[in-house]
């Protein structure tokens, strides 16, 4: 029979043992990453998402201490990349960048494997910035009233590229075409990268991209840039006008980007990767390259992510019936 100070020592080395267990148990929770970190990108290479998907991972890299590899995978206007991100464990070692293009492209989509609105959820948004109205050297057009008139003077003549059907630069092209009460004919291609390079080469006349998609061309001289997308001139943009304030009244369109994860990923996990990217986004380096992309640290509370893409998709399917964009 146990005396009273051994039954108090039994029970007081297996209260230590049990928080031993417990202790172990929250420090494998919260330990992030325990391997490298793969984050998809439903493009190609090249792009605007692509190109701060990769900013940012560098500096998530040297703050987890671990491999973040980049893993371009793209098709369908982002969908295929998305769904292989759906498909892996929820525990926030495979992600997802994505961009504004994602709502868009859902909003008009009939058919998909998944419920858009709910299949991923945000873990960081990364940054955002107005669009760049661009064109062939080849268009007499110097303004966006002279574009509106030589459109108006040669209706469905004048094309405009995208990164595909129901992405950013599809919508922002139609909604500009309806706002300015011209017709243009949109031609889809496999990703913006390879629809500014099609702009450069004279296949399209003009398109509506993010500075970091129009930078290299517009740097070489191979396109013009006419004006901006927000709803005035921007720091951001200098010596751009806006559109909206250039002959086509409230036009404005403006693009996010940010890292999203699998549904079922845990709250305290969310937490986790959403202060490294905070933290990414805070660093010199960072700034630096947003500045040179043209775009601005967008940092959203965690308490409005769960409504973030739900609020974004009903947005874009109102947008798409203002445009004419037919659900595909």
């Amino acid at each position: 029979m146990k005396t009273p100070l051994q039954a108090n020592c039994c029970a007081i080395a297996g209260l230590a043992a049990l928080c031993a267990v417990a202790g172990n148990a929250a420090f494998a929770q919260s330990a992030f990453p325990t391997r490298n970190v793969q984050v998809i990108v439903p493009y190609p290479p090249g792009g605007s998402i692509d190109v701060i998907t990769r900013a940012v991972t560098v500096r998530l890299a040297e703050i987890w201490g671990r491999n973040v590899v980049v893993d371009n995978r793209p098709g369908a206007s982002g969908m295929i990349g998305t769904e292989i991100a759906i498909r892996a464990e929820p525990d926030g070692h495979t992600l997802l960048g994505h961009t504004s293009s994602y709502p868009a492209t859902a909003a008009v989509r009939e058919k998909l494997p998944f419920d858009p609105a709910r299949a991923i959820v945000p873990v960081g948004m990364f940054a955002r910035a107005p669009m760049i109205l661009a064109v062939h050297p080849s268009v007499p057009a110097k303004t966006v009233r002279e574009l509106v008139a030589l459109a108006k003077k040669n209706p469905g003549t004048l094309n405009y590229s995208s990164s595909g059907t129901g992405g950013n630069n599809h919508f922002s092209g139609a909604l500009f075409a309806a706002a300015a009460g011209v017709k243009m004919t949109h031609i889809p291609y496999k990703g913006i990268a390879p629809a500014v390079t099609a702009l450069a080469a004279g296949e399209v006349e003009l398109v509506i991209a993010s500075a970091a998609a129009v930078n290299p061309q517009l740097r070489a001289n191979r396109i013009r840039a006419l004006a901006v997308t927000s709803a005035e001139p921007t720091s951001l943009l200098p010596g751009l006008p806006a559109i909206a304030q250039s002959g086509v009244p409230g036009y404005t369109y403006e693009l996010w980007w940010g890292m999203f994860a699998p549904a079922g990923i845990s709250s305290e996990r969310v937490g986790v990767i959403n202060a490294a990217i905070n933290k990414a986004l805070a660093s010199p380096e960072m700034k630096k390259f947003l500045d040179g992309e043209s775009a601005e640290a967008w940092v959203v509370p965690m308490s409005q992510f769960a409504e973030l893409l739900p609020k974004e998709i009903e947005r874009y399917k109102k947008a798409a019936a203002l445009a004419g964009v037919t659900a595909q």
